[in-house]
């Protein structure tokens, strides 16, 4: 009988023991399932706001792309709009171009904190064109040649500073991938020498010009 007692306490024993043990795998178990889903959660948390912050980002580009490229051609007709008028003899209202300078203006100080470089490269290359711009105009009052003048800014505006413009919105493009050319960099550089050297050469006409004012 004593055998038979000692092997049912050692079964109870031992049921217990697997009982408890089961329950603490269990309890154990439970945990790491809860952790894992809470790493889980938490990664997919991270992942969401990393997508949102980048199309956010990605969203704050693009309204900036699209502010240079309206007030880049909303200065550039500005500017060719003063000219046809100064040429029909109208009064030209000061107030229109440098509104859209300064609109322009405001918009290149922005870009400059978060263009990537080549696009940078670019949109200041048109900068300094469209100052020019602004200079040819300013000046056809006091040019020695009026119908010189106004032929020279009329061609400016409709060639090299139209095609500055048009070379900004393609770069713009091709930067968000809406546009992609397998031959772009060399268009963008054939194209940023031909506008620089006719900045530089209508640059020196106007310095002509004015030192002949002086005399």
């Amino acid at each position: 009988m004593d055998e038979l007692g000692d092997l049912v306490d050692v079964t109870t024993l031992a049921v217990a023991l697997i009982s408890v043990g089961g329950t603490l795998g269990g309890t154990l178990g439970g945990a790491l399932l809860s952790q894992r889903a809470n790493r889980e959660q938490n990664e997919r948390a991270d992942r969401e706001r990393e997508q949102e912050r980048q199309e956010q980002a990605e969203q704050a580009k693009r309204e900036l792309y699209a502010q240079l490229n309206t007030t880049a051609r909303a200065y550039r007709i500005a500017a060719r709009d003063a000219v046809h008028a100064a040429e029909r003899g109208e009064t030209i209202d000061p107030i229109v171009l440098d509104s859209a300078k300064e609109a322009w203006a405001d918009q290149y100080s922005q870009a400059q904190m978060a263009l990537a470089k080549d696009v940078l490269h670019v949109t200041s290359a048109l900068n300094g064109t469209l100052q020019v711009g602004y200079s040819v105009v300013r000046q056809l009052p006091s040019s020695p040649n009026l119908d010189e003048a106004y032929q020279r800014a009329k061609a400016w505006f409709s060639g090299p500073l139209s095609d500055g413009v048009f070379l900004l919105r393609i770069t713009l493009r091709h930067d968000l991938g809406v546009e992609i050319d397998p031959e772009f960099e060399q268009t963008r550089m054939r194209m940023l020498t031909a506008l620089n050297s006719a900045r530089r050469e209508i640059e020196r006409l106007i310095a002509a010009e004015r030192a002949q004012a002086a005399e």
